[in-house]
């Protein structure tokens, strides 16, 4: 399961996406997230689908790699498709048990909801997965650059950003060996109870910790050598610009936002999910 999580990791690429100035991805999935919650039916669901789908075809991500960021979150993904089922009065009655009503209003809304929470970690995981960490610390700098006349320390927060992320594989890994070597000598993760299995993971917790500190320490120690002094007076080796693509790239994703807001605003298909 652990080697499932993708959440940080980079795949290097020469496809449209990943030539893509940091900031406009960084502009481009708030603009989908926006527009992803404001499709509310069929049609806008099916048009945020589609930009979806075409946004990991042209970054030539595997589709197994997005499935298998999927699976660690599928309790998550399953859970609020329950509730949302149980819990929606909307339509007409199929079934009613104690406090438990299934509509089709419910199906409905449960469906939508499940694919909208798969298609918002499909698309925030593109970012990561086309965009170096270094990029995306300078892209998450320049854009919250205004910041700093309001003395927000910008440059500390977009690095602690990015070097949380980057060690996100680190940790998942240093976690595999800890507990490869756990079961070696005798530990059980993955039969009992749920009370046996969170006892389990006692023993895990101490080892990661430690190394998590002596990454940090070892981390903080090579900033130092390097005489790291923060953001003030610091130079870029590759300096951002934003070539034809990327000013054509901006209003596509407006486009997007903009065709989902005039399908909401008609209210052709019914009310929100």
């Amino acid at each position: 399961m652990l080697k499932d999580i993708t959440l940080g990791q980079f795949f290097p690429g020469d496809t449209v996406v990943h030539r893509l100035d940091p900031r406009t991805k960084l502009i481009l999935v708030i603009v989908y997230i926006a527009a992803l919650f404001t499709a509310v039916d069929w049609f806008s669901y099916g048009l945020m689908f589609a930009v979806t789908a075409a946004c990991v075809g042209v970054s030539r991500i595997k589709l197994g790699t997005i499935l298998k960021g999927l699976k660690p979150l599928i309790f998550i993904i399953i859970l609020t498709g329950f509730l949302n089922l149980f819990y929606t009065k909307e339509g007409a009655v199929l079934a009613d048990w104690w406090i438990f009503t299934i509509t089709t209003g419910g199906i409905k809304r449960a469906f939508l909801m499940v694919v909208r929470i798969m298609m918002l970690i499909t698309g925030t995981f593109l970012l990561t997965y086309t965009t170096s960490p270094i990029a995306l610390t300078d892209g998450l700098e320049i854009l919250l650059g205004p910041l700093k006349k309001l003395k927000v320390p910008v440059h500390e927060m977009s690095m602690m950003m990015s070097m949380a992320l980057r060690f996100i594989p680190t940790l998942i890994e240093e976690t595999d060996k800890i507990m490869s070597a756990q079961k070696a000598r005798g530990a059980d993760f993955e039969t009992g109870k749920i009370t046996d299995r969170a006892k389990a993971l006692l023993p895990l917790l101490v080892p990661l910790f430690v190394s998590s500190f002596r990454r940090a320490d070892e981390l903080a120690v090579a900033m130092e050598s390097r005489c790291y002094h923060g953001g003030e007076g610091r130079t870029r080796m590759k300096r951002l610009h934003m070539p034809l693509r990327d000013w054509i790239a901006l209003p596509l994703g407006a486009l997007a936002l903009a065709a989902t807001i005039v399908l909401n605003v008609h209210g052709l298909w019914g009310t929100s999910p």
